[in-house]
């Protein structure tokens, strides 16, 4: 099929690369704005790096719906279909309604249970068992079109780096064979029910904040939700401390939360609603990340100290 690509993190790359295996003629890549890095270094989005690699023309609109010129070039190009993973645009029903086939989303979730910004890591905090990834028929709501494939997986203790990365994996293995079903007239769409599902929001920094008010399962869940992105984070006085690795302990809570409870060799204990996080692993602002039981050879935590909450 003639395809216009639409995407821009890891997450989209391996569907782009599966797309071009596939022998699909992908006549534009559409990703975000390059964007500046550190000392202004400008830092392309890793779906235009593949797409310069594979040797295939790219483009980086502001914002589609105010840019007419760039929908009459996508109007010239005549796609057969327009497929969407992880692009950061919402698209104009002009755009929707423009190929033969509409355009499709690689969605990293089992709609309609989580639809919006942050799926996989809303699927992580909540507890859930399994997630997976919808090949969606894209309409005008947020994540409400048609249904077209499904294909799951186990979350059990991944952090969202694995996670992501097998989901990746797996979108881009439904999408070549929900290509092949389009092209042969042998989906079947289903709607989705409104009812079951819910919202994952764009995520801010102040999402990893915590003062350890929170039972230590729940912030079990957001380090592995939050690995990359803002982490799991606190304060130590006016230091900001970031947390890499914890377990929960069953154990009722002899203090406030936040207070450290025990510091052992390779670890410490620090006080949680109705339970206890012991700390692993972690970055103290200013200094490298470490295990504890390395941060604390050169650190005077002791028990009685206290984690807090504030923001910048």
């Amino acid at each position: 099929m003639k395809v216009v690509y639409m995407g821009t993190p890891q997450f989209a790359v391996p569907s782009l690369q599966a797309l071009y295996d596939a022998g699909h003629h992908i006549q534009l890549v559409v990703t975000q704005p390059d964007r500046k890095g550190n000392r202004g270094k400008v830092i392309p989005s890793p779906v235009k790096a593949l797409a310069l690699e594979l040797g295939l023309p790219v483009a980086q609109p502001y914002v589609i719906r105010k840019e007419p010129d760039f929908i009459e070039e996508l109007k010239a190009l005549a796609p057969d279909i327009i497929v969407v993973a992880a692009f950061g645009q919402i698209l104009p029903e002009e755009v929707l309604n423009l190929p033969k086939y509409g355009c499709i989303n690689v969605h990293g979730s089992l709609l309609p249970r989580w639809r919006g910004a942050s799926p996989m890591q809303a699927c992580i905090l909540a507890g859930d068992e399994k997630t997976g990834v919808t090949i969606m028929q894209m309409a005008k709501g947020l994540d409400t079109g048609d249904m077209l494939t499904k294909a799951e997986c186990e979350i059990g203790e991944k952090y969202i780096t694995e996670l992501a990365g097998e989901l990746e994996e797996l979108g881009a293995k439904l999408l070549v064979e929900t290509m092949t079903l389009i092209e042969e007239g042998k989906i079947t769409p289903e709607a989705q029910n409104d009812d079951e599902s819910c919202y994952a929001h764009i995520i801010k920094k102040s999402d990893g904040a915590t003062d350890f008010n929170e039972p230590a399962e729940v912030l079990v869940r957001k380090l592995r939700a939050y690995y990359e992105w803002p982490t799991l984070h606190s304060y130590l006085g006016d230091l900001s401390v970031k947390f890499y690795g914890a377990e929960a302990v069953p154990e009722i809570p002899d203090g406030e939360p936040g207070v450290v409870c025990s510091v052992d060799k390779n670890s410490f204990t620090v006080n949680c609603k109705g339970s206890k996080l012991r700390i692993t692993e972690l970055q103290l602002q200013g200094k490298k990340r470490l295990m504890a039981g390395d941060f604390l050879r050169g650190s005077k935590l002791a028990a009685g100290d206290r984690f807090t909450l504030k923001e910048d």
